[in-house]
């Protein structure tokens, strides 16, 4: 996986590009994403930047996360929950793959080359260029049962 100051670096460099200074607000984030190894809400955020003594506004957070994904800079991630999450979209293409437990939202990311290599196969029979794609596998966590 790309390293966080890789990632940080290009979204600085993306967002310079289009007109935009460094802002508090989208520095806290950009900063707390990259050193988070999985998707987190716009709640989760503000949580962790609360809690590491850096409030932000939720809707400043939204924004954030907006302008990102304009840019191309983070995932959504849809776990069927309602509720989106997000993450680094590394420049190189480098992501996983997430397992949600149903019953208590546990979001647990893995890599599984051997999926990605079954994609690469299933792509070339069907004749599709595979950009993108996410895998979401739901179930019970381990504590669940």
């Amino acid at each position: 996986m790309t390293g966080r100051s890789d990632w940080s670096s290009h979204v600085h460099a993306v967002l310079a590009g289009a007109g935009f200074r460094r802002g508090g607000a989208r520095e806290r984030v950009i900063d707390l994403l990259a050193g988070e190894s999985c998707a987190l809400s716009a709640v989760e955020i503000e949580d962790a930047l609360r809690a590491k003594g850096r409030p932000t506004g939720r809707a400043s957070i939204y924004r954030v996360l907006e302008l990102l994904g304009e840019h191309d800079l983070v995932e959504r991630v849809e776990v069927g929950d309602g509720v989106a999450r997000f993450e680094p979209a590394h420049p190189g293409g480098e992501h996983h793959h997430h397992l949600v437990c149903d019953r208590c939202g546990r979001l647990v990311a893995f890599d599984d080359p051997g999926l990605e290599r079954a994609i690469g196969r299933l792509s070339d029979r069907l004749g599709m260029r595979v950009d993108h794609h996410e895998v979401v596998l739901r179930g019970s966590c381990e504590t669940c049962g």
